[in-house]
């Protein structure tokens, strides 16, 4: 087996050490490049906790990097099972742990000892569970992966990708390398492993070396991902409108080339991206719906919505304690919160989600007029009416809100504020004439901020 080879020139790496054969194998790879180079070299453990010879694995892992003068860190983590297994739990913990590490100790470039047969496994995994060619494409030589090491600055690269398992095994025999082994390796209920006993074995039986072959595919499919994300690139280019989409545009495309499109907009937006079914269905209502419906539909993370022929994403906000439940039968009767200014440039209503500023302008409300007033912040009820100018009629908000093309979405979180009489504010729209003054600067315009939940 030959030396090392790593595509960058850092001036610090580190080494994800689990203890294992393939990280302890390259370990000692690295410990030789790293000198050749001069190249700081740290290697860093996670301990999960999640077998009784963690404990062991850490010593063990501590031990092996003094004998070879590397300076080693670890981290303890806390495994919990979530939604998505106790696999994918600890995954997540391990790698914002050595991202942590590796931010400790300057290293800006983390080896993971991920070799030809996990490469194999990943792309037999992916083709089981029906993915498409960037799932087919498995694991890239080098990456960043910011969701997961929490720094968009720091590379992950596989040295080792081309490397079969026989070989680093042969390898660390040949250096008399101790490694430790997981038991948990041998568990049958988990996807990988019994892919790696029972099917891989019998692949190499009937196909020997297809390890390569299929890592040859991904290769294939990788690069048809590229164009497939250059072609999109190019769609989205053609069919944006600001921060929307035009569907118009969209449905020229084919249903093909309007998925891609879509696929890419939820990557460019750091969105988990959907099963074909949900984004077939997604695509119907988006198409289907009367042009007034107020479409939207829920993603795990946004929402999709329809506006005047665009398709817009949108936080999932919480429901703010101003807002009523249009079920309780007493909702039209609840009052808003009552406040009086006492020349404050900005009051935070946190019930209502943003800061009411009162700001010195030439045409206003009278000071001295509105410190007597008992204000009231609140939510439309449905009704209200404001006349925004001298040559402009009293329309309802509603009606204000459809000429200025604000969104449903927005306008159920604007707020109003009024007396126990009449309607002197309403957030997008602004404040109602018939209570305003001219002065040389020394009235008080209202305006609404909507602050970040």
């Amino acid at each position: 087996m030959h030396g090392l080879r790593v595509a960058y020139s850092p001036t610090s790496l580190a080494v994800a050490l689990s203890g294992g054969l393939d990280s302890m194998a390259l370990l000692r790879l690295a410990r030789d490049w790293a000198a050749q180079q001069n190249v700081a070299l740290y290697a860093f453990h996670v301990h999960h906790g999640l077998s009784e010879n963690a404990d062991a694995w850490l010593a063990h892992c501590a031990a092996a990097c003094a004998a070879l003068g590397i300076p080693f860190d670890h981290r303890r983590v806390a495994v919990e099972k979530g939604k998505s297994g106790i696999e994918a739990a600890a995954r997540k913990l391990r790698y914002a742990a050595l991202g942590e590490m590796c931010r400790a100790h300057g290293a800006r470039l983390l080896l993971t000892a991920h070799h030809l047969d996990d490469q194999a496994e990943t792309v037999l995994l992916q083709l089981l569970r029906g993915a498409g060619p960037a799932g087919l494409s498995g694991m890239d030589a080098a990456n960043r992966a910011p969701g997961l090491l929490g720094d968009p600055e720091l590379v992950m690269a596989r040295p080792l990708l081309g490397v079969s398992r026989e070989e680093l095994e042969a390898y660390a025999k040949e250096e008399g390398i101790a490694w430790v082994e997981d038991e948990s390796n041998l568990d049958a209920r988990y996807a990988r492993n019994a892919l790696r006993h029972a099917v891989m074995p019998a692949l190499a039986a009937s196909f020997p070396g297809f390890q390569q072959r299929v890592a040859r595919s991904a290769v294939h499919a990788a690069s048809s991902q590229r164009l497939l994300d250059e072609l999109a690139a190019q769609d989205l280019a053609a069919c944006l409108d600001g921060d929307a989409v035009d569907l118009a545009r969209l449905q020229l495309l084919s249903r093909e080339r309007a998925d891609n499109l879509l696929r890419h907009l939820f990557a460019e937006r750091g969105l988990a991206m959907p099963s074909t079914a949900w984004l077939g269905e997604m695509v119907a209502q988006l198409f289907s719906a009367r042009d007034d419906a107020q479409l939207k539909v829920t993603h795990p993370a946004c929402h999709i919505r329809r506006h005047r022929g665009k398709l817009h994403i949108t936080p999932r906000l919480p429901d703010l304690a101003g807002m009523r439940d249009p079920d309780d039968a007493g909702v039209l009767d609840k009052p808003g919160q009552s406040f009086r200014w006492n020349g404050e440039t900005s009051i935070a209503f946190p019930a209502y989600g943003g800061v009411l500023h009162f700001d010195a302008a030439d045409t206003g409300f009278d000071p001295a007029w509105l410190r007597s007033q008992e204000l009231i912040i609140d939510f439309r009820k449905g009704g209200e009416r404001l006349k925004p100018a001298a040559n402009r009629p009293t329309r309802s908000l509603k009606q204000h809100y459809q000429a200025l093309g604000v969104p449903s979405w927005e306008r159920e979180r604007a707020p109003i504020v009024s007396t126990d009489r009449s309607l002197l504010f309403a957030a997008w729209i602004g404040m109602d004439c018939r209570f305003l003054e001219s002065g040389q600067g020394d009235r008080i315009a209202l305006r609404w901020e909507p602050r970040a939940e």
